[in-house]
Formats: structure tokens, C-alpha cells, sequence
């Protein structure tokens, strides 16, 4: 396989998933994060490794480094191996999905910013989804019982249980405390905003077509999605939060052995549900249109992008982040018509989100 962003928690449990049926690792691509990298290569012994940043090169202990995006595309494009695992973090990640597309290789995603940004100009039928959410909606999505509503479920983030009124005093540091997990900082920021949970429903709109789709919060993230049928019964798909079952299905295809424990549901007692209310969370207010126009996605997510920057540096509060998204969606209401269209607006779009402050 190639694996893009090796040293996340994404890539990690890939490759714990790799090495327990003895897959061979063609490509790692990483970040910053370089002492991981060198205990992967020394573990899995892949062909080629792509680091972010030229100067990183020689910190690396191997003997093919290349770099940055074009390095990721020729690693793409010159490997033998048919499936590329995109867990790189946001827009980056699209070319690398798109050259994967161009090549014929199968795409387990991660990165949810490729569809968000440009799902209406990719062969879908390449991807299989890694999130759990999707995952779960895919499991689940094997009956010919007609559909009336897929929702998914959000934990609700770093400020759930915050009075609301303190939300605009939230520092970065508050930002970043996960009440369920520890994960990296765009994503975890996303959470708290319900940015994140706004991007799965429309990578959902582009994986599963047309429909109804809707997120609740579930406090304890075993429930991970469910589906209404018409006939009035729903199902629902609890996993242990791990990354690995939806990892090892995208590998091999389908799984007869045991990956994780099941859920013990005398261990988990009770579950609690909460509604995704715009007041806590002012992104939710755009959601309805977002989906009904999904091509737009490329304007939320460069405005998100732009503005999660401007927060970490310190130049936005982080209240500030929606309000910056939703003036942005207000104010490109045009769609692309095409993938150079979708590169260009989000030039556009970052560009007048970090002119405003």
C-alpha cells in the first residue's frame, strides 16, 4: 500500500492492520513528525518515503526520500501498488486523491476535505471510506428496504458541556481538550466548532447520492450511524471507538475474524443524545443549504482552513472561526464547474478570509 500520513493516528492504525495480515508497505508519507517515521521504515521497510519539507531529507534514514506534493505524485503515480490510504490532513490531501483516481488505484480515505472541496469531480466508485461515521452508513447500507434518513453521530467536541455565554472566551488550549479522545489539532478544533461533523454529512451526500442526511450527538461515541427505513425501524452501527475495523475492511475487502471486542452494552449502561443546536453551534445554521448545494463545499472549506490559521496564530477568537465561514458562504455563492475551478476558489476564498482581519 501507500500510505499518506503515516505518523497520524490514522496511518498508525493502518499499519497495525497492515502487519497483522501481512501487507506489504510500498510508500510512507509524513509529516513532521520524523522520529515515528524512522521507526516505521525500520519496521515495515517501504520502497519510497516522502517527507513534507526539503530540509528533512537527510533526517530521514532511508535511501529514496522525495518531498512535498510533487514528491507525494510521483510516489503515486510510479508505485506498483494499487491502493493508496489518504489520511493526509485537509485540502493538501486533494491532488494526491485525484492523481490516485488518474492512476486506477483504489482510495481508502481519511481525508474528508477531497470530497468536501471537490466530490462532484471524482469517480466515487474508487473510494471506500475510513471514518467511522461513513463506514458505519456503508456497513449498514446493504438492504433493499427503501431509505428515508441516514444521520450520523458527533461527540460534541471540546465545548459541549460549556455554558454558552464562555464559548467566545475558549482559548486554543480549551480548543483542543477532546472530552473522548486525543486527535490532531485541525480535526479536533473542527470538532468543537461542528465543522467537522458538517464535512462528513456532505462527504455522505457525495458517497451515498442524493437524500436525507442529519447529525446528533451521541456523548459516548459508540453509536457511530443510523438509518431510518421508510417502513418506520432504524439501525443503528455500534463500534469501540477505533479506527481500525473501517481500516481493515478498506484493506481486505471483507473481514471474517475478530478485529475489535464487541461492544458491551451491560459496560456502557445508558447512552445520552443531544441535538446539534446552532446556538452553540452557529456553523449548524448553513448545514440545510450546504447540503442542498454541494458544490459550495470548497467555499466552507477554504474559509475553515484560512480561519483555523488565523485562530491558532492568535487573530481570531475562536467564535470568530464560524463567523468567518458563514460570511464567506455568503458571499461566494458561485459553484465550479470543474476541478481547475475548485483549485482557483479556494485561492480565492482563503485569500479574502485573511484580508478581513
Amino acid at each position: 500500500m501507500i500510505l499518506l500520513g503515516s505518523t497520524g493516528s490514522i496511518g498508525v492504525n493502518a499499519l497495525l492492520i497492515a502487519e497483522q495480515f501481512a501487507l506489504n508497505i510500498d510508500t510512507l508519507v509524513a509529516g513532521r513528525n520524523l522520529s515515528l517515521l524512522n521507526e516505521q521504515i525500520k519496521k515495515y521497510s517501504p520502497k519510497c518515503v516522502v517527507v513534507l519539507n526539503h530540509e528533512d531529507i537527510s533526517a530521514v534514514n532511508h535511501p529514496h526520500v522525495l518531498w512535498g506534493e510533487e514528491g507525494i505524485l510521483h510516489a503515486i503515480e510510479s508505485s506498483e501498488s494499487n491502493l493508496v490510504i489518504n489520511a493526509l490532513v485537509g485540502f493538501a490531501g486533494l491532488r494526491p486523491t485525484l492523481k490516485a483516481i488518474e492512476c486506477g488505484k483504489r482510495i481508502a480515505l481519511a481525508n474528508k476535505e477531497s470530497l468536501v472541496a471537490a466530490g462532484a469531480f471524482m469517480d466515487i466508485s474508487k473510494i471506500q471510506p475510513i471514518d467511522s461515521e461513513h463506514f458505519g452508513l456503508w456497513y449498514l447500507n446493504n438492504s433493499a428496504r427503501p431509505i428515508e434518513r441516514m444521520l450520523i453521530t458527533a461527540s460534541g467536541g471540546a465545548f459541549r458541556d460549556w455554558p454558552i455565554e464562555k464559548i467566545q472566551e475558549a482559548t486554543l488550549k480549551d480548543a483542543l481538550n477532546h472530552p473522548n479522545w486525543s486527535m490532531g489539532q485541525k480535526i479536533t478544533i473542527d470538532s468543537a466548532s461542528m465543522m467537522n461533523k458538517m464535512f462528513e454529512l456532505l462527504e455522505a451526500r457525495w458517497l451515498f447520492g442524493e437524500g436525507e442526511y442529519d447529525a446528533v450527538i451521541e456523548t459516548k461515541s459508540i453509536i457511530h450511524a443510523l438509518i431510518d427505513y421508510r417502513d418506520g425501524s432504524t439501525t443503528a452501527h455500534l463500534a469501540r471507538a477505533d479506527m481500525q475495523l473501517p481500516i481493515a475492511y478498506a484493506l481486505m475487502g471483507q473481514m471474517d475474524q475478530k478485529i475489535l471486542p464487541s461492544v458491551n452494552l451491560l459496560e456502557v449502561g445508558s447512552l445520552e443524545f443531544r441535538e446539534i443546536a446552532a446556538e452553540r453551534y452557529p456553523i449548524w445554521e448553513i448545514r440545510q443549504e450546504l447540503l442542498r448545494n454541494p458544490k459550495r463545499g470548497v467555499v466552507v472549506n477554504a474559509a475553515n482552513e484560512a480561519a483555523i490559521e488565523l485562530f491558532i496564530a492568535g487573530k481570531i477568537s475562536f467564535v470568530d472561526i464560524a463567523k468567518q465561514v458563514i460570511h464567506a458562504f455568503e458571499h461566494f455563492t458561485q459553484e465550479p464547474n470543474n476541478i481547475d475551478d475548485v483549485f482557483a476558489m479556494d485561492w480565492d476564498v482563503r485569500n479574502h478570509i485573511k484580508s478581513r482581519v
